[in-house]
């Protein structure tokens, strides 16, 4: 089953069921008003919203119109809680030995996350506005998950079930805010802007046996600037699957309906010690941090400049007979309007 919110001039956006192809959405206010709204209740709402998505993909649903990304909201346009992990541990290596550092062992063995801004997610296919092209404006191209009720305690081997929908992340970071944020020991706050999600979440019997292991296995491509940046597996060297991430973040507290827990930064070792670009035959990156990791470690300093204003960024996951699961991320980093 594929949904979306719709813009509607309300906060929550109007849910929307979608075709697997994308062509066709139906509203459906008489069953679920929201995401949110069919997150709290999904038990009982998720076998209605299916029988739409059935009726869709066999073209006999009523009041069907055209479906159009770019009227999209983020599928949460705004959630009760979203924290980002760092599953890709090769992302958290290169990052330490850039800067002439080992990680420690508990990185192997216990995530890392953060709780990110989710009052004010940008829709996927609107301008990243910042005040100042000056901060080090970069995309990370994430795998994210929605839960629905999960208690707190809730061990890994049973996580999994909790986890009702998937999306693509753009979690937009602000390089240069990062090293005086953390030297102050309290994490992340300015330099996490607000991030933004792909038009479509997805259920995951959509990804048939590209779901396995609480893992999306298959390429998550970016376009920075229209050529091609990254396509590295997303399945491959995640440390931690999505059910870990979930008993992690779950650990002290209970997690509401609507959470949604992202994988971080997807980064394939790609068979050599630092990743391979596309230009040099390999995966390449899903973000500029890494590109300018590799270049430090290399050649003693970085020269990749991070975003401008003007600068594109397109992420999107496709199946392995070319279509687009969950719709394209296609974003312009701009200058932000003065309050």
């Amino acid at each position: 089953m594929k949904l979306a919110s719709y813009k509607n001039g309300s906060r929550d956006g109007q849910l929307v069921v979608v075709n697997t192809n994308l062509t066709q959405c139906v509203a459906v206010d008489d069953i679920a008003a929201t995401l949110q709204q069919a997150l709290d209740n999904w038990a009982e709402i998720s076998p209605k919203l299916e029988s739409v998505y059935q009726q869709l993909n066999a073209g006999t649903a009523e009041r069907a119109i055209p479906f159009d990304s770019s009227q999209c909201e983020s599928p949460l346009p705004r959630a009760y809680q979203w924290a980002d992990g760092s599953a890709y541990v090769n992302h958290v290596e290169l990052v330490r030995k850039a800067r002439g550092a080992e990680i420690p062992e508990s990185f192997w063995t216990d995530p890392l996350m953060y709780q990110g801004g989710s009052d004010d997610f940008i829709g996927p296919t609107d301008n990243v506005a910042l005040p100042s092209d000056k901060w080090g404006i970069d995309f990370e191209a994430e795998v994210a998950i929605i839960t629905d009720d999960v208690p707190m305690g809730v061990l890994p081997e049973n996580a999994g079930k909790h986890i009702k929908l998937l999306m693509l992340v753009n979690d937009v970071s602000l390089r240069g805010l990062i090293p005086g944020e953390l030297a102050k020991g309290f994490g992340f706050f300015q330099s996490k802007p607000s991030s933004a999600f792909s038009p479509v979440a997805v259920t995951p019997d959509e990804l048939q046996d590209k779901w396995m292991d609480n893992k999306v296995h298959l390429p998550l491509i970016s376009h920075y600037n229209h050529s091609l940046f990254g396509r590295p597996q997303a399945g491959t060297d995640m440390t931690f699957d999505f059910a870990q991430l979930v008993a992690h973040a779950a650990k002290s507290r209970n997690l509401g309906a609507g959470t949604i827990i992202g994988s971080g930064t997807v980064s394939n070792k790609q068979g050599t010690e630092y990743g391979t670009s596309i230009a040099e035959g390999g995966v390449g990156y899903s973000c500029i941090a890494e590109v300018r990791m590799i270049e430090t470690i290399r050649d003693g300093k970085p020269t990749t400049d991070f975003m401008q204003f003007g600068d594109h960024i397109k992420i999107e996951m496709l199946d392995e007979q070319g279509n687009n699961i969950f719709g394209s991320i296609d974003q312009n980093v701009v200058q932000a309007a003065k309050p």
